[in-house]
């Protein structure tokens, strides 16, 4: 016969949610309401006293962290100047608003804009008017306004300000940009030969080896793409090979002057042309598409996988591998941890980007800079840009090949609508791949490294300098982000700057966390994307 426990269900007794947190009232209200000296029944696991106890100190650390954070030094954000100082706001984001015949943004419709962002009320940012009926909405400009609470505030970071438009450096970043676009079917393991990544490299004062590469450490060590975008993995009990669904190659968008604006003023758009062959990323446009349609924690997700499966260690300072010796990590410090921490870091990121987004910066995207270029070069309008991009030797072989000075898109609609800076996608990265250098041993060699061979449709063995678990990451976070510059839909400036908002926002979620274990346990350590290596202590 089937043993079976009866199952009681509760008594009248029993107090509802809303009835037990009338009793409650506050901590202090329990703690005077409680005998101490209460003998627990047989029934019962604790006293009531001992669970006061643990209740006043998750009080007490929730309150001391929350001190740590409004007590922390802290900085205004400040801008480049743009918004101000163009009337025409050339130097800003207005796509999906009313544009006149050259593109720029109809005053009224940015000045609401604008109003929206400064003031956060839900009836102002109701009132901004779109360009195309039944055309493509503005992307949650609200997101950078809501609270978290975990970590540090999303209105306690600061990036500086982006490049302003006139200046030489941003000219510099979209010079390469347009390179980006001849040579998003150049195979990366082809870059040490091709004719137009010699020429670009020659223009933008760089090597074929560090093109389009990050300034962090063991970045340019390798395969240009990071070992977490080739390697096989396990969900669970499903196998898993990273051949992805890529585009046609050759196929470029928004080179046409009428398909520009139209794009601006936000109207619908064509869709997608795919490969039939799944393959390895192989090319600047094999990364576009992978960060066209992947989820925010994916790329730490699947870093934390592979992880897993190649047998790295743990980091040092994880308690279970010295101190500990009789017990194994699962729920602290193990995988549930693991995972969890991987996958809590994207949303209070994303909701400090989108702050500076939308709230700071309201910074041009680059395809709305590639319709300044446009107009200037062929008289339609003048506008403060300098040489370095008006003589840039990529422009002028974009004109040849599509007739316009345009900058391609590898996306049918361009970039999204909402502002540029900083990179949504590179501060995702960057907050998961930050997670994973404190949780994992950053020096361990990575075994059995790999690349994609140049027609993307197997892996082939890579026999340089060894590549390390930290190294891999930098560039992993740095690949997710150019994957959309190479989709000519953010600036370089908007990747580094997201990786290291994307980072600190992971630091704050550590110094949260390291203080809430039964464990012995010294700190988080990892290597920041600047190359220097803390320690966040409980």
């Amino acid at each position: 016969m089937k043993n079976t426990e009866a199952v009681v269900p509760p008594t009248s007794s029993t107090p509802t949610r809303r009835e037990f947190l009338g009793r409650v009232g506050s901590v202090a209200a329990l703690v005077a309401s409680t005998d101490p000296t209460r003998t627990p029944d047989s029934s019962t696991a604790f006293s009531r006293a001992e669970l006061l106890e643990r209740r006043r100190a998750v009080f007490d650390l929730r309150v001391r962290r929350a001190r740590a954070w409004v007590l922390a030094p802290f900085e205004l954000p400040t801008v480049n100047g743009d918004e101000a100082r163009y009337p025409s706001k050339l130097g800003s984001f207005s796509k999906g608003m009313p544009h006149d015949a050259l593109g720029h943004v109809e005053p009224a419709a940015y000045a609401t804009f604008a109003r929206a962002c400064k003031t956060g009320r839900v009836v102002d940012f109701d009132a901004i008017p779109l360009g195309s009926n039944g055309g493509q909405r503005l992307r949650n400009p609200q997101a950078g306004l809501a609270f978290t609470l975990s970590g540090a505030d999303s209105h306690q970071f600061v990036v500086p300000p982006p490049p302003p438009f006139a200046s030489a450096e941003l000219a510099g970043e979209m010079a390469e940009l347009y390179w980006m676009s001849l040579a998003r079917d150049v195979p990366f393991s082809d870059y040490g030969t091709s004719p137009i990544i010699q020429q670009a490299a020659t223009e933008l004062a760089v090597t074929p080896q560090t093109i389009f590469r990050a300034p962090y450490a063991g970045a340019t060590v390798g395969p240009y793409v990071s070992q977490f975008l080739l390697q096989p993995f396990a969900f669970g009990a499903q196998p898993i090979e990273q051949r992805i669904r890529t585009f046609e190659g050759g196929v470029d968008f928004l080179t046409s002057f009428p398909d520009w604006l139209s794009r601006q003023n936000g109207a619908p758009f064509e869709a997608r042309q795919y490969d039939s062959t799944l393959r390895y990323i192989r090319n600047g446009r094999d990364l576009a598409a992978w960060v066209d349609t992947d989820p925010p924690s994916q790329a730490g997700l699947n870093a934390a996988l592979i992880l897993l499966r190649m047998g790295c260690p743990l980091d040092p300072a994880n308690p279970y591998l010295q101190r500990i010796t009789n017990q194994d990590a699962f729920t602290t410090f193990g995988p549930v941890d693991l995972f969890d921490m991987v996958e809590k870091a994207p949303a209070p990121a994303h909701r400090a980007v989108w702050f500076q987004k939308w709230r700071v910066h309201r910074y041009l995207r680059p395809e709305e800079y590639g319709g300044r270029v446009h107009n200037h070069l062929v008289g339609s309008a003048t506008y403060p840009l300098p040489d370095d991009i008006l003589g840039s030797a990529a422009v002028q072989q974009v004109f040849s090949e599509t007739g316009s000075y345009l900058l391609p898109q590898a996306y049918p609609d361009g970039c999204p609508l909402h502002p540029a800076y900083p990179s949504g996608h590179s501060v995702g990265a960057g907050s998961t791949v930050s997670m994973l250098k404190a949780l994992f041993d950053e020096s361990f060699v990575i075994p059995n490294p790999v690349e994609a061979s140049p027609d993307g449709l197997s892996l082939v063995p890579y026999g340089g300098p060894p590549l390390t678990v930290g190294g891999e990451l930098n560039k992993l976070a740095f690949n997710i982000g150019m994957g959309r510059v190479f989709a000519g839909i953010h600036f370089r400036s908007d990747v580094l700057w997201g990786n290291w908002l994307g980072e600190a926002v992971s630091l704050g979620l550590l110094a949260d966390e390291a203080g809430c274990y039964n464990e012995p346990f010294r700190g988080y350590s990892l290597r920041k994307f600047d190359g220097r290596t803390i320690t966040i202590a409980p």
